[in-house]
């Protein structure tokens, strides 16, 4: 079975044309060399908070994809909305996959503390927001690649359980 993917980059800049968008390409390229996920779509917007939030909610209720990649938005700016925008649509929260995230983030640069992203499901939908840059992109799902499937495979009744005796 793939999973199939809705990869979201936040970035006024890039959603003018004024910056490429290198975040949301380096998601589909690692995903898509795992070989275990089918990107549906990949869509770049500006960092509006209700925008984000009509995406959403159309990728998870409408298209019902099993998982969201979110790039960008995560950090101080006033136009940071992307982990406000996740937790509008969320029915539950995933903590411990960001909070892994920031750890092993803070590893590598003390900024990493600065970063908001969430983790969260909607329905059968798991939405993880990711850092805007490639880099951080690339290092923050090289930490999560190893226990994502097993998540997703729970959280869509098709795994095993998570304890052994």
């Amino acid at each position: 079975m793939k999973y199939t993917v809705g990869i979201i980059t936040l970035s006024d800049k890039g959603s003018k044309g004024q910056r490429e968008d290198k975040s949301g390409p380096a998601i589909r390229e690692i995903l898509e060399a795992d070989g275990r996920f089918k990107i549906e779509e990949q869509i770049l917007l500006s960092d509006n908070r209700e925008e984000l939030e009509k995406e959403l909610l159309r990728l998870c209720d409408d298209l019902k994809l099993n998982l969201i990649l979110t790039t960008g938005g995560t950090g101080l700016s006033a136009r940071d909305n992307t982990p406000e925008a996740t937790l509008a649509v969320a029915h539950r929260q995933i903590p411990g996959i960001a909070e892994y995230m920031r750890a092993r983030s803070f590893e590598i640069t003390p900024k990493a503390m600065l970063s908001r992203g969430v983790s969260v499901m909607r329905g059968s939908t798991l939405i993880i927001n990711l850092p805007g840059s490639p880099k951080a992109v690339r290092e923050n799902l090289g930490f999560i690649m190893p226990a994502l499937s097993h998540g997703l495979d729970i959280m869509l009744g098709t795994g095993g359980e998570c304890g052994s005796d």
